[in-house]
């Protein structure tokens, strides 16, 4: 269909619960389960879920903030999720904490680049919302 944006992703056994998952440019992730009894080799696919989710919003909220003219020295995303006891155990809630380093941060520029990303921009947080709520709060800390 014209307008649809289609997106390939390759994902190849390694053994035991390992997997390369690629993507058509060829960069490589290895996920893995923590049941491996060698300990796993890289995060479970709940894992990279919300990794992906902590990215999509980080890409999103820095750009927006250079946009602003924000002095950012650090930027980080800390996210937690619970899961439900059950089958399929999908997230049912997600906490996301985002941490502003640098020098005179606006506190309303990062409020409002925090809400664009989560009600506008970011497609992973759209497509958690139908199943898991998602809360998020931020610290700013001011460097010399």
């Amino acid at each position: 269909m014209a307008g649809k944006k289609q997106v390939r992703v390759n994902t190849v056994w390694q053994g035991g619960f390992a997997f390369s998952g690629s993507n058509e440019a060829g960069q490589t992730v290895l996920m893995d389960s923590p049941l491996a009894e060698t300990g796993p080799k890289g995060p479970s696919p709940m894992q990279l879920l919300l990794i992906s989710l902590a990215g999509c919003t980080a890409m999103d909220v820095i750009g927006i903030l250079e946009k602003k003219r924000q002095r950012v020295t650090g930027f980080e995303v800390n996210v937690v999720g619970d899961r439900v006891p059950d089958p399929p155990q999908r997230f049912e809630n997600i906490e996301m904490e985002f941490v502003v380093r640098g020098h005179q941060i606006d506190a309303v520029a990062v409020e409002r680049a925090i809400e664009l990303s989560e009600n506008k921009y970011c497609s992973v947080s759209a497509n958690l919302r139908p199943s898991a709520r998602i809360s998020s709060r931020y610290r700013i800390v001011e460097e010399n």
